[in-house]
């Protein structure tokens, strides 16, 4: 859904999305929101919507065996979700359903008019490099009828279990964890006082993570099932919900939780595995083909549930994916550039198995196996920043320059995600979050922090200024609506004149010759951009990726390097074909190993 929605920001683009369920999807089994996925809504035009209706996160409160009657669990520690403030946005609960419903809205009413087509499941594709169209898909419409369209690129988000995945020859690499839970969401009554808390349980008898649900009164519990035998036939996965309940039960003692409607429920044993590649091309072909088939989420990483991290890693592969193949499709960037999907998001992936295997085999520890009485609670507010989403680091290669000026911008990791912060819109005085003016258009953004001179005065910002926007190695010119290139000088914002900055960072845009208005900035009266993200009072130049990691980190002065990485990453001369076809497929997935896909 994530990919569909920003390839239907391309009118141009003939996308389709094919579902094998016969209907949208109504109750989904993934709920947990990072804060790095709500910003990426915010980028779809739904971060602030999603966040009112939602089970907003604040703390978690720990549970252990009380040492003075170990058969009963005491509260033992809260601890903030968010400790270091990583991000404006918070740590949210809302059902997967609900998040497909906000990315269909964008799709259905973007410019494409993109709609999903229900019941119709992939069956299998064949290569052929020679045709306009090469990758031949056969879909099967409901159940029955076979047929096959053509496409430039097939995109598969078909789980767990994924067909598209097999057809590439990719292999899945890692283990089962022999550890197996129960889930359940239930509405229930219950003398446990943190029942609208997220929790960590440890007793005696197992282990819960409690997470309470949007609405008010439904709660999931990842239920402790305990160690399996590999040779059993996985035979806990016949578990009944009565069972469940009654494991729920030990755990909570001395306090009880009378169960009266259980909404779903499941059994799954944790598994930690990664696909040795997200695409069609084997290794003894990298480089000298570029690729066509994708997978996205679960077909690329199974994990455990409990952190959180399912659908908040595959959204990221998705927007990662996405606005790479809408600028190839579009004759803007070459076709190189897809294979930096597979280099960039299995590191992620690797990193996010890594790191489960350690907050799973944490969970499921008794507590007289720890170290320290706050082992579990340290080791969740140490790590909090990559769980939500904000430990990804692109490394230096073909879309990430090298480290040399990052001392001109500490605050603005090469590789990372752009952190917003507040600034002053200068055109209305209005106070905007900068981060959150970048939209999933699948623009470049190329922010300007501006040495000392105001605008008007001879200054390094309008020397660049004229630059980009009259020399013939910039990127710019007759490329206008690719980049989004905005100003953010040091003064206050009623300090300097609007119509005093360079024409680059208010361009005339339409029929009419209207001026954008909102790429112009001044420090916030509160908060200084400057000071509060490390940029260099001498001026500095970052550029943003579509999908908001920070490209390059460039002095003022440092047009050479910069004309030279667009002149990579998008160069001039590629044909544009006003008919262009990409495809994304994606079938019915499967929850598997406590991870359900998109």
């Amino acid at each position: 859904m994530t990919t569909a929605a920003q390839l239907s920001a391309f009118p141009e683009l003939n996308v389709r999305l094919v579902e094998k369920r016969p209907i949208m999807l109504l109750v989904g089994q993934a709920d947990g929101i990072q804060a790095r996925s709500v910003e990426t809504f915010q980028a779809f035009g739904f971060g602030s919507r999603i966040v009112e209706e939602s089970y907003r996160i604040t703390e978690m409160a720990f549970w252990k065996p009380d040492p003075a009657n170990p058969k009963n669990i005491i509260r033992t520690a809260i601890a903030p979700d968010d400790p270091a403030e990583i991000s404006e946005f918070p740590h949210i609960i809302i059902n997967q359903a609900r998040v497909m419903q906000y990315f269909g809205d964008f799709m259905r009413n973007g410019p494409s008019k993109l709609v999903p087509d229900y019941g119709i499941e992939y069956v299998s594709y064949r290569l052929d490099e020679g045709h306009e169209y090469p990758v031949e898909v056969t879909l099967r419409r409901d159940g029955t009828h076979e047929f096959t369209v053509r496409t430039k690129y097939l995109v598969g988000a078909d789980g767990a279990r994924s067909q598209i995945r097999r057809d590439i020859g990719a292999t899945r690499l890692g283990k089962q964890a022999l550890h197996a839970w129960g889930v359940m969401d239930t509405l229930s009554v219950s003398d446990f006082p943190d029942l609208r808390t997220k929790c960590a349980i440890q007793s005696s008898a197992g282990s819960i993570l409690l997470i309470p649900r949007e609405g008010g009164q439904l709660t999931r519990m990842y239920v402790d099932l305990g160690d399996q035998n590999e040779n059993d036939a996985g035979a806990v996965r016949k578990t009944t919900i009565t069972q469940i309940i009654q494991y729920a039960n030990n755990i909570l003692h001395p306090y009880k939780i009378d169960v009266k409607d259980v909404a779903w429920h499941s059994v799954y044993e944790v598994g930690h595995r990664v696909t040795d590649r997200f695409d069609d091309v084997p290794a003894a072909e990298v480089g000298k083909r570029d690729p066509r088939v994708f997978i996205l989420g679960d077909a690329c990483h199974t994990h455990s549930a409990k952190a959180g991290q399912g659908m908040n890693v595959s959204i990221q592969d998705g927007f990662n994916l996405a606005w790479k193949l809408g600028q190839v499709l579009m004759g803007v960037a070459p076709p190189t550039l897809l294979a930096t999907y597979t280099g960039e998001r299995q590191v992620i992936a690797q990193n996010l198995i890594d790191f489960d295997m350690q907050w799973s085999s944490l969970m499921a520890a008794k507590p007289e196996d720890f170290d320290s009485p706050t082992a579990l609670e340290d080791f969740y507010v140490r790590t909090a920043e990559f769980p939500a989403g904000f430990m990804t680091e692109y490394q230096p290669g073909f879309l990430t320059g090298g480290a040399e000026h990052q001392a001109l911008a500490r605050g603005y990791t090469l590789g990372k995600r752009f952190k917003s912060t507040l600034v002053s819109r200068r055109s209305d005085g209005n106070p905007v979050h900068l981060g959150h003016t970048a939209l999933a258009d699948g623009k470049y953004r190329v922010y300007v922090f501006a040495d000392p001179p105001k605008a008007g005065q001879p200054s390094r910002t309008a020397d660049l200024a004229r630059w980009l926007q009259e020399d013939e190695a910039s990127p710019v010119p007759g490329r206008e609506h690719w980049f989004d290139v905005k100003v953010i000088y040091q003064q206050r914002h009623n300090d300097f004149e609007l119509l005093d900055a360079p024409p680059v960072f208010r361009p005339k845009y339409g029929k009419f010759g209207l001026m954008q208005y909102d790429r112009v900035f001044g420090v916030h009266p509160k908060v200084d951009i400057f000071e509060e993200r490390g940029l260099s009072r001498d001026g500095v130049v970052v550029v943003v990726r579509p999908d908001q990691y920070v490209a390059q980190v460039l002095p003022l002065t440092a047009t050479k390097e910069l004309g030279e990485y667009f002149a990579r990453v998008m160069p001039r001369g590629l044909q544009k074909k006003k008919e262009v076809n990409g495809s994304t497929a994606a079938s019915e997935s499967v929850k598997v190993n406590g991870s359900g896909g998109p």
